[in-house]
């Protein structure tokens, strides 16, 4: 089978960080700036970064609707920190005119674990991810207030939901990308192969 084609959404965020984790992940990784860039892949991450600006940006770049379709479309999709809370179907302290993308049924709170001088990493069992904890790097993170019927839930914090699955959309509230250790790059791409047979 060919190398899996994934798109890391670099409107904003720790863009280059995914494209490492993803190539060494055994994937064939591209940033996404354009809707036409869209085409061709075969699942797209969705960065860290700051939600509310990353919103405005899809909005001005006219990245939105082709982004909801992507989704939509059923295509794996994995988005970060922020890029959960663009993956959720609904989200709390937002903007009001803050807009997602739609994906998992769930209610996100932004910014739950605190500000930027706040952060911190922690080890977090991870379902169907092997080898022991990963080390989440948790910055101004969302956690998950609630999810619907079909949401898997695939690791807490503290109490609270910081990894989840849908089918075929994934999203974590910490950043793996920024550690090395990319054993969650690894399922999402194997994610994506089975996706793709």
């Amino acid at each position: 089978m060919t190398t899996p084609t994934i798109g890391v959404l670099a409107l904003q965020g720790d863009v280059r960080e995914h494209l490492t984790a993803l190539a060494t992940a055994d994937a064939l990784a591209r940033p996404v700036r354009r809707p036409q860039e869209l085409a061709g892949l075969d699942g797209l991450v969705i960065p860290g970064g700051e939600s509310t600006t990353m919103s405005k940006l899809a909005v001005t770049f006219g990245m939105l609707e082709p982004l909801r379709a992507f989704v939509r479309s059923g295509k794996p999709v994995y988005g970060t920190c922020a890029g959960m809370i663009m993956v959720a179907d609904k989200l709390l302290d937002g903007r009001e005119d803050q807009e997602t993308l739609g994906g998992i049924d769930m209610i996100v709170r932004r910014n739950a674990f605190g500000r930027q001088n706040e952060s911190f990493e922690a080890a977090v069992e991870i379902a169907g991810i092997p080898g022991g904890p990963v080390e989440g790097v948790f910055i101004r993170a969302p956690w998950v207030e609630s999810v619907g019927a079909a949401v898997e839930v695939l690791a807490t914090y503290d109490g609270h939901t910081v990894a989840v699955r849908q089918g075929n959309v994934l999203a974590t509230s910490f950043h793996p990308e920024l550690t090395g250790d990319h054993r969650v790059h690894a399922y999402f791409v194997d994610l994506v192969r089975r996706a793709r047979r």
